[in-house]
Formats: C-alpha cells, sequence, structure tokens
C-alpha cells in the first residue's frame, strides 16, 4: 500500500468535523512491518489537541448529537456500516500494510467492522428503562442515558474491530467520542472517522487524534470533560489508565489481555478440535488478547495431539502481508524483541514444532511460529502473556488438574474446552475462570453479540453484543408521586 492511495491525510487529526494539524506540528514515523521500511508519518498530538477533542465532543453531546433521536442515531451508524461493506478491500489493505496482518484477516476484520455498525445501529432505539412496582402512589421508572463524552484508547492489534465495538456501542447510546488510536496502527482509524463524516455523523460526535500514549493518551484519560474511558491494551497501562481516571472519579472499561487455555480431554473430536488448536495460537501473529497460548492435553491423547499439531506448525507459512499466506509479521522491531526475549527462556524445553522463515525481507519484524511441547504450568512461557506466535502443551491427568492448571495464571479472558462428555462442558464452564468459556469450538467466529471482557488481570467491564450498551449508559430512577 502507498500513503498516495489514503483519501485523507494521516499527519493530521479529526476535530470537530475538520481535519487539522496537531497543534504542536509534529509527526511520527509510519513503518511497514512486512519490511521495516518507513513509508510516512502520522500526526503527533498532544494535550492541546486532546482539550479541542474533548471541547467539540462536548458540544456535540450537549447539541445535535445529544439531542437527535435514538431511531436516526442508528440510521446514520447503519449507513456508516455500508459505507465500511463498499470499502472492505481498500480498509483491509490499509490494515495490513499497518499492522502486518495478512490480507484475509484484515478483510475479515473490515466486514466485523461493518456488522458492529449494523448490530449497534439496529439496537440505538431498542435500550429501554422499566417500570418498578411500588408504594401505592408512585410510579417508578429507569432511564438509561449516554454519559457525556467518551474517551477510547485502541490498540494496535485489531484496530478496526476494537473501534466496532468500542466506538460503535458509545455512539448508539448517544455519547460523543474522543479516539486515541495506537501510534503503531492509527490509519484505518482515521479511515473509519472520515467514513463517519461522510456518513452524515455531526461535527465533533466522533474526533480521532493520533499521537503518544504518554502524550495524548495520558492527557484524554486525565481530562475532566471526558465521563467514561474505554481502553484495550497491556496490564501495565491499564493500570495507568485506571489510576489517572479514578482522579476524575470516572468509570473505566479494561480489556487487558490473557493466557487462554484449550482443555483437550481423551473423549474429544481431535480432528474436529486441531484447526482451532492452532489457529487460536498463532492468528494475527500471535497478537491476539484473546489467542489460545495454553494447550492443555489429557496424557491418554496427549502424544497425538503434539505430533498433529507439530505438523501443522510445520506447514505454516510466513510472509508479507501483501503475500496472504498463515502468519504475517508482528507490529514492530520492539514487539519483535520481547517476543524474542520470552522464546530465549524456552532453552531447556522441548520445540514440538516450527514453521520455516524461508525467504523473508531483512527488515521486516518476522517471529518463526514455535510449539513448545511438556511445559510445566509455572514455567514462564506458560503464565506470562507473550503476544506472539508462541504455544505451549501442558498435559494433565484428570479433570480436577485441567482446572488447577486453566486457572493457574493471573488472567481470566478466554478458554476452550473439548470433550463429548455433556455434564463435563457443563462442569468446566462454571469451573473455570474467564469471560467466555468455548465448548467444542473456540471464539465462535467472533461474534459481535457476544459479550467480551475478562477477570482478574484480564480486565473488568464488558464489550460487544447488548452488554456493551450498558456500559456506555448509566442509570437514572425517576420516582413520581402522584398521591
Amino acid at each position: 500500500m502507498s500513503l498516495q492511495d489514503l483519501w485523507f491525510d494521516p499527519a493530521q487529526c479529526l476535530i470537530g468535523g475538520e481535519w487539522v494539524a496537531p497543534a504542536g506540528g509534529g509527526t511520527l514515523p509510519l513503518h511497514d512491518p512486512s519490511t521495516g521500511a518507513e513509508i510516512g508519518a502520522i500526526a503527533r498530538g498532544g494535550a492541546s489537541d486532546i482539550d479541542a477533542a474533548v471541547e467539540a465532543a462536548t458540544r456535540a453531546s450537549q447539541g445535535d448529537w445529544g439531542r437527535i433521536a435514538a431511531a436516526e442515531r442508528g440510521r446514520i451508524l447503519s449507513r456508516l456500516g455500508r459505507m465500511v461493506l463498499e470499502k472492505v478491500e481498500a480498509l483491509a489493505r490499509i490494515e495490513a500494510a499497518d499492522v502486518g496482518k495478512p490480507l484475509k484477516q484484515a478483510r475479515a476484520d473490515a466486514v466485523a467492522l461493518a456488522r458492529y455498525l449494523e448490530f449497534y445501529g439496529g439496537a440505538a432505539d431498542k435500550l429501554h428503562g422499566q417500570t418498578i412496582p411500588y408504594l401505592d402512589g408512585y410510579t417508578v421508572y429507569t432511564l438509561r442515558e449516554a454519559h457525556g463524552v467518551t474517551g477510547h484508547i485502541v490498540p494496535w492489534n485489531y484496530p478496526m474491530q476494537i473501534i466496532g465495538r468500542s466506538v460503535g456501542a458509545a455512539l448508539a447510546t448517544g455519547n460523543a467520542c474522543v479516539l486515541k488510536p495506537a501510534e503503531d496502527a492509527c490509519l484505518t482509524a482515521l479511515a473509519f472517522a472520515d467514513l463517519a463524516r461522510q456518513a452524515g455523523l455531526p461535527a465533533g460526535a466522533l474526533n480521532v487524534v493520533p499521537g503518544l500514549g504518554a502524550e495524548a493518551g495520558a492527557a484524554l484519560t486525565a481530562h475532566p470533560g471526558v465521563h467514561h474511558i474505554s481502553f484495550t491494551g497491556s496490564v501495565a497501562t491499564g493500570r495507568m489508565v485506571q489510576r489517572a481516571a479514578s482522579e476524575n472519579v470516572v468509570p473505566v472499561t479494561l480489556e487487558l489481555g490473557g493466557k487462554s487455555p484449550q482443555v483437550v480431554f481423551d473423549d474429544a473430536d481431535i480432528e474436529a478440535a486441531l484447526p482451532f488448536l492452532v489457529n487460536a495460537g498463532i492468528q494475527n501473529c500471535g497478537q491476539t488478547c484473546s489467542a489460545s497460548s495454553r494447550i492443555l492435553v489429557q496424557r491418554g491423547v496427549y502424544d497425538r495431539v503434539r505430533e498433529a499439531m507439530a505438523a501443522r506448525y510445520a506447514a505454516l507459512r510466513v510472509g508479507r502481508a501483501i503475500d496472504d499466506l498463515d502468519v504475517g509479521p508482528v507490529i514492530s522491531a520492539k514487539q519483535k524483541g520481547l517476543v524474542e526475549d520470552f522464546l530465549g527462556q524456552g532453552a531447556d524445553l522441548e520445540v514440538a514444532g516450527q514453521a520455516s522463515l524461508g525467504d523473508l525481507p531483512g527488515g521486516g519484524y518476522y517471529i518463526a511460529p514455535t510449539l513448545y511441547a511438556g511445559v510445566a504450568q509455572d514455567h514462564t512461557l506458560a503464565r506470562d502473556e507473550i503476544f506472539g506466535p508462541v504455544q505451549v502443551m501442558i498435559p494433565f491427568d484428570d479433570e480436577a488438574e485441567a482446572v488447577a492448571i486453566a486457572n493457574g495464571t493471573d488472567y481470566g479472558l478466554v478458554a476452550g474446552v473439548w470433550t463429548r462428555d455433556g455434564a463435563r462442558q457443563l462442569r468446566l464452564a462454571r469451573a473455570i475462570r474467564a469471560g467466555q468459556v468455548f465448548l467444542n469450538n473456540y471464539g465462535a467466529g467472533g461474534g459481535v453479540e457476544l459479550p467480551f471482557g475478562g477477570i482478574g488481570k484480564s480486565g473488568h467491564g464488558r464489550e460487544k453484543g447488548f452488554e456493551a450498551l450498558y456500559g456506555f449508559t448509566t442509570l437514572k430512577t425517576v420516582a413520581a408521586y402522584h398521591g
């Protein structure tokens, strides 16, 4: 992709419905993960730009956008969804070049963005309050009201999908948004914002300020004019976001990653499980919060699963995003170094399977997908989030041990269970600490309708589905005495 193909200037911010240069005039370099080459620059927004964006969002919240009928909000979001579908190929190529993911993954992300807009567009006028039976002479009811201005900090791994589930839900409920995309991958956020403007979103309802987390991100989370923060990213940054928001007593939705297990029992349909076991670990080069980085296998089928997974790893094809193979590069040289540090800690482990890197651009940020076998549950690779194409296999003897291992990390985002035993399925679904548990599948095809979020260090609050609409509203109780 060439920056000449863009229909917007990535070195600008969208504030109050207008493209403007950042107040400080600075830019940040933009690199292609597939080659490492610098291909352009994006805006380096800062506190002044965040101030302007929050002011614009406040005007929209208190004006045109805040007063618009819910049905009309839904029509605008639905129209935006259709425009995204018309731009799927262009958006996919932008995201593939920006993030490094294969084109087929980027296309799926663009379609998912459209689906979020369709879902939340349809739900905008269906978020109802309740009437509450109370004392004689009273009528009591509840209202769901927008927070006002919401701040959204999205990561670089799935910009389109996370914008859809976060910004889409916030707009549907009548909030005005300030979006700070990750500096490593913000092009589709800017593209989305321009499409939203074209779709008829009023000025200021969506503002986008690219920049560094320590500058624009910190200013957004600490801003007294922001009434709710949605953050997806690392545990360390999530702590800082929550601390900053707490100064203003602002609610926060945090999605912070995981160390998600898939648990395979002796009676599982192994052939059906295998594609899920591998793909959930290497999708987007393992840079997925819900990646299945731990494969727990009962000893009776352990060797069979190890050999089958090793064969699949050996067959994986790694290449540039544009080559549209199984695995692309990681996002940056920094991320490559972090993953390589983890790989170095596996020197004493059995490498059961590893993909070949082959002939790839020397400057690209490539990591060979690697499967480790026979890993102890207390090993670093089995406990810490790696955020790269690395999976570990851990054997277990019985159901109790499987549950203990599955729950043996600080995270609790997603889990998968493979067994034909219906009673065991239900027991494991209850026993495993995770925000989502999948039985004889993993991920359920994305499922924009399915509430998503974690417990423990995976964060709190829920995105996706109707549940997200509750998080982006506040509940008001009205008690009328009429005698």
